[in-house]
């Protein structure tokens, strides 16, 4: 398959980030919106192991995630960035693991923060692909989902939990009857203080989120996303910074995540890892 027009942008947002992850530890969520914790298309590292109930997916899915929101600007309470990720979901119920579904997301986030009020305006653009034995072994045919679209998100700290709420508009679209409207919200809890410490290896504390996304394309049809787990971090890093481990509990129902099954609905429950640098 030759590479899409969104993982050639992906590469390039990825390159045109490095010089920034070469400078002195700036602060990726100090000045910037905290990545969501549930959110399906969050850019973030993680790797599950799903239980699916689907029409067409597996049953078993492998779903894996790598990306990063990276600053490139950081002006005090504003933060200027590039997020960049892939979404991949794999069959675990035939023997070759065949890819079913990878999204490539690329964006330029512009956050701003006052005290525990936090905005994040971001222009971004999805391209979503078949795997090729999928296609083969399902005689599947590709829908091409493609679009970009404006996404406004604040979010409120109240001591552990944060609140959010927003919604995007897709301005550009294939297929041409993509309705554009999506209506976005949640909770988070983190645990104040250590759960669980490992001596000098790491700290641990409990960790939970909702995410709510009702999509206008499905007659405001809400997909509801839930974790709860463990978060493992730096013991000498402070408030957000340093590397987090998490070992999680996911959930999910609605209008399918997976880009070429957008229209499908879903419902898995799931064990994964999640890696933040």
């Amino acid at each position: 398959m030759r590479p899409s027009r969104a993982a050639r942008w992906l590469t390039i947002a990825l390159l045109a980030a490095a010089p920034a992850v070469g400078q002195a530890p700036g602060p990726t969520v100090g000045a910037g919106f905290r990545p969501l914790l549930a959110d399906p298309k969050e850019p973030q590292f993680f790797a599950a192991y799903l239980w699916e109930r689907s029409p067409r997916l597996a049953p078993r899915l492998g779903s894996v995630g790598f990306g990063q929101t990276i600053s490139v600007v950081n002006a005090g309470t504003w933060q200027v960035a590039i997020a960049a990720a892939v979404f991949s979901q794999f069959n675990l119920a035939r023997p070759t693991a065949d890819l079913m579904n990878t999204d490539y997301r690329v964006g330029l986030p512009v956050t701003y923060r006052r005290a525990g009020l936090t905005t994040r305006v971001q222009l971004y653009h999805q391209s979503s692909h078949l795997g090729d034995e999928y296609m083969v072994h399902a005689n599947a045919q590709r829908v091409d989902l493609t679009f970009e679209a404006a996404e406004l998100l604040l979010s409120q700290q109240l001591a552990a939990w944060r609140v959010y709420g927003g919604g995007e508009y897709v301005f550009t679209h294939s297929p041409a009857d993509l309705k554009p409207g999506v209506l976005h919200g949640g909770v988070e809890y983190r645990q104040r203080g250590v759960l669980v410490r490992f001596g000098p290896l790491a700290t641990g504390r409990v960790v939970a989120a909702l995410d709510a996304k009702s999509f206008q394309d499905r007659r405001w049809d809400v997909g509801w996303s839930a974790i709860t787990g463990l978060e493992l971090g730096d013991p000498v890093a402070r408030g957000e910074g340093g590397w987090r481990w998490s070992l999680l509990l996911r959930a999910y129902t609605g209008p399918a995540p997976y880009g070429e099954f957008f229209r499908d609905r879903v419902a898995s429950l799931g064990v994964g890892l999640g890696l933040a640098l």
